[in-house]
């Protein structure tokens, strides 16, 4: 008891469970493939990966009542990922063993860091989740942008990470959000493909499909726009998700269950495409969570209920302005048009949620993202481009 006393003091001077303030977006660079590139991962954010797993039980203990090693052996017995993870993506999970080998961490410790939403799901909390995420096709002389608020629980802040994967022979150079131990959260490689994502609880999962984090790192990986398509319509997916996908000039929005993949186009005459954290058009509902069907009226549905109301703020920001430019997608990233649902979220101790960072991806002739640590209105976002192709 003494020992957690002590932790918990820890994490509240360090911020993670009260706001922070000048937050720093912290920097690394990594390079190969496989163990070696988690080997590197771990090593240096040992002291932080640490950390966020001491911060995530403690979290999780809190939140269940129960303590999280018995919490987290029996989502164990829920999930069996690996055999999907090693078949689409094998080199990730080589990756996590390394990460868990240079933290000198437990493998099942790190391993959940990188099931984010597979663990949401399995506790079925939908006020864990309140991403809003935009895309946009190149136009009127603007490149395709794709961008997000990416909204995590409050023990994550001051945990902000960017990480640079450098290209490999079988890879392009890749720009990742994620945090101490996490493989992705979303990205950008240096051929103008990106990804940006949203839970979307209500929908069927599957605990023998492939987690969200090394969907996310499989399209980074990507550099054909077919073989990406495919990929994403046809690989076994474990969690209801939104994927806002940027290929180049393109943008396009998939929303995945277990059961079926459903491309969502609101056909706005700027192509743009948004999300937030409901299904729109993929029928294929837990049986609980039936009153967000996609075919059912509007008056039948909860519209005054949190992603809904982001999602109309959104909306209204962007779908019919013929012009979008950054400055545009910046504004619809901040709206608190309902101040108790807001699409910019502070870190408020009375809300499980707050914005993690925000990103907006420019998929032009020269990619590069624009990034802060917390939420847009609090900060200034910083630029970061690609290496020079020898």
């Amino acid at each position: 008891m003494k020992q957690l006393i002590i932790l918990i003091g820890f994490l509240i001077s360090f911020g993670c469970y009260g706001q922070k303030t000048n937050r720093e977006l912290k920097i690394v660079n990594f390079s190969g493939s496989g163990y070696e590139l988690g080997l590197q991962h771990g090593k240096a954010l040992k002291k932080e990966i640490g950390e966020i797993i001491s911060a995530w039980k403690i979290n999780t203990s809190n939140e269940l009542g129960k303590d999280a090693d018995i919490v987290l052996e029996s989502f164990y017995k829920y999930a069996y990922f690996d055999e999907a993870i090693k078949q689409w993506t094998p080199e990730l999970y080589e990756e996590i063993k390394g990460i868990a080998k240079g933290s000198e961490q437990q493998f099942n410790d790190v391993l959940v860091l990188n099931l984010l939403d597979e663990f949401w799901i399995y506790i079925n909390n939908l006020n864990n989740h309140h991403c809003s995420a935009a895309g946009f096709p190149a136009r009127n002389g603007h490149p395709a942008y794709i961008s997000q608020n990416m909204d995590l629980e409050k023990y994550t802040d001051g945990f902000q990470v960017l990480m640079r994967l450098n290209r490999t022979a079988k890879s392009p150079e890749q720009l990742i959000l994620t945090y101490p131990g996490l493989i992705a959260l979303n990205g950008l490689n240096e051929d103008g493909i990106g990804v940006c994502v949203n839970t979307l609880m209500q929908l069927k999962a599957a605990p023998s499909g492939l987690p969200v984090a090394f969907v996310i790192r499989h399209i980074l990986n990507s550099t054909d726009k077919n073989d990406l398509l495919s990929f994403i319509q046809t690989v076994h997916h474990a969690s209801g998700q939104n994927y806002v996908i940027g290929i180049k000039g393109e943008v396009f929005d998939f929303e995945a269950s277990a059961n079926k993949v459903a491309r969502f186009n609101p056909k706005n005459e700027n192509g743009s495409i948004y999300h937030t954290n409901h299904p729109i058009v993929n029928e294929d509902i837990k049986p609980w969570f039936k009153q967000f069907d996609p075919r059912l009226s509007e008056e039948l549905k909860p519209m005054n209920s949190n992603s809904y109301l982001r999602f109309k703020a959104v909306e209204k920001r962007v779908k019919t302005n013929l012009n979008v430019n950054e400055s545009i997608i910046k504004e619809a990233l901040q709206p608190k048009d309902d101040k108790n649902n807001p699409v910019c979220r502070p870190h408020n101790e009375n809300e499980r949620a707050f914005t993690f960072s925000s990103i907006i991806m420019s998929l032009g002739e020269k990619p590069n993202i624009q990034i802060l640590a917390g939420p847009p209105d609090e900060s200034d976002y910083k630029k970061f481009d690609f290496s020079e192709k020898q």
